[in-house]
């Protein structure tokens, strides 16, 4: 399990666009690395379309990496509209969840989803993300880390059930630090 004082020296995937992210190519940046569960997920598309636009309230020494259990060509049929000012990954062997210990729940996906429920009902019918496709699994929970520019750990955000992540404004004031 990841832990605050870690270092994040390798990740290593391909990128929504086709090329291959490395997390070198960002390295001197803060960034939060967000992990999600599957590509057509609707809570994940809700979270990620409301990071791209927030975007242009962070500054150019942070960025966000967010990873995706499922197969690139799933990820680009299901993520690519998003247009995203930042790096999307799809983690297909789940080799990164597993070495910062993304967690599963079933208990934690039905909570979520009940108490959601509007949420989740708002990302189907006024969005448009439609779960009609689950490559990945079903039962992943988010976690969201921050990383400051030495490739450390400063915050580990373990998701309560499907749809929790990292409060914007926590992830926002670590984005804008001086």
């Amino acid at each position: 399990m990841i832990k605050v004082g870690d270092r994040i020296d390798e990740l290593c995937l391909p990128n929504i666009d086709g090329s291959e992210f490395d997390v070198s190519q960002i390295k001197g940046k803060r960034y939060m690395l967000s992990f999600f569960r599957f590509a057509a997920c609707p809570f994940c598309n809700l979270r990620v379309h409301q990071l791209v636009e927030n975007a242009s309230a962070w500054n150019d020494n942070f960025t966000i990496v967010a990873v995706f259990d499922s197969p690139l060509d799933n990820l680009q049929r299901y993520a690519d509209r998003h247009q995203s000012p930042f790096p999307i990954l799809a983690d297909e062997t789940n080799k990164y969840y597993k070495q910062f210990g993304v967690q599963r729940s079933i208990l934690r996906t039905l909570k979520g989803f009940i108490l959601r429920f509007p949420q989740v009902l708002n990302a189907m019918f006024v969005q448009g993300y439609w779960p009609t496709s689950f490559k990945g699994n079903l039962f992943t929970m988010p976690l969201d880390i921050l990383v400051n520019e030495q490739g450390v750990v400063e915050l580990v955000y373990l998701g309560k059930d499907e749809g929790d992540h990292l409060p914007l404004q926590d992830m926002l004031t670590f984005a804008n630090k001086a």
